[in-house]
């Protein structure tokens, strides 16, 4: 097992499966800029790692997944430019080339909201809440909220979030599609690590690439799309692990696949 922390942050890896903590639970796990670089530096070692095959995203306690960012922290940045530069803790969980499931534990609210948009499976427990409120303090969000609502919840659900700023609970949001499961509190880490650890058993080449080609699929047309897909399954193709699942479904047995 690897354990990388930093104060608000915390990485472990175990099988294969890294788990990132946002802790700060005092806080409902709001994130301020060094936490956001720790992030990004989590991000980064992810990728680079060949100890992880796939991460679930979680927040510290029984509270919050995350609050989004400290509010209190937003007035240090002196120009409107300097906070439009700086670097962002929803992009860097869009920048994992690995699978992403995110735990979603309490409120999920604002950037944290966005946070968890940005993961590739949502998982939240019966407690859970989901709010884009920037909208009550007299902005919107900047992390993707937007066109992630409108993917996942379509487009009057999007505007009922986006613009009433209210909240809804995790029954609500499986229903609009915004996650996968809802489970009860102590089932959910669990829950989100079984999934997470039967995607690091997959063929790594092919599990990164299923996740780029769907990202890709919705910025293309159709026939592009389609045609940048075969691209990709021909690429898997001519690994060895295809060949391994090949070679196992001939010989009727178990494939064995790389770890790389």
């Amino acid at each position: 097992m690897i354990t990388l922390d930093t104060e608000n942050v915390q990485l472990s890896v175990a099988d294969y499966v890294a788990t990132i903590t946002i802790a700060r639970p005092e806080k409902l796990n709001s994130v301020t800029q060094e936490m956001a670089d720790a992030l990004v530096g989590a991000a980064e070692w992810c990728n680079d790692s060949d100890d992880v095959r796939s991460v679930v995203l979680t927040g510290a306690g029984e509270r919050a997944f995350s609050a989004g960012s400290d509010i209190r922290g937003l007035d240090k940045y002196t120009t409107p430019w300097e906070f439009r530069n700086r670097a962002d803790y929803c992009d860097a969980i869009r920048s994992l080339r690995k699978p992403v499931i995110a735990a979603v534990n309490g409120y999920a609210f604002g950037g944290g909201f966005e946070t968890a948009l940005s993961c590739d499976i949502r998982i939240a427990s019966e407690t859970a809440s989901f709010a884009a409120p920037e909208i009550k303090l007299g902005w919107i969000g900047g992390g993707g909220m937007s066109t992630f609502l409108a993917q996942t919840a379509g487009a009057s659900n999007a505007a009922y979030l986006l613009m009433t700023g209210d909240a809804i609970d995790a029954r609500t949001a499986l229903a609009w599609g915004l996650v996968t499961e809802v489970v009860a509190p102590d089932d959910l880490l669990p829950r989100a690590t079984a999934i997470a650890a039967t995607i690091a058993s997959r063929p790594p080449i092919a599990a990164e690439t299923a996740k780029a080609n769907l990202r890709a699929s919705v910025n293309m047309p159709q026939e592009q799309a389609i045609a940048y897909e075969r691209d990709l399954q021909t690429i898997c193709f001519a690994t060895e692990d295809a060949a391994e699942g090949r070679r196992a479904f001939a010989e009727k047995r178990a494939a064995v696949f790389s770890r790389r």
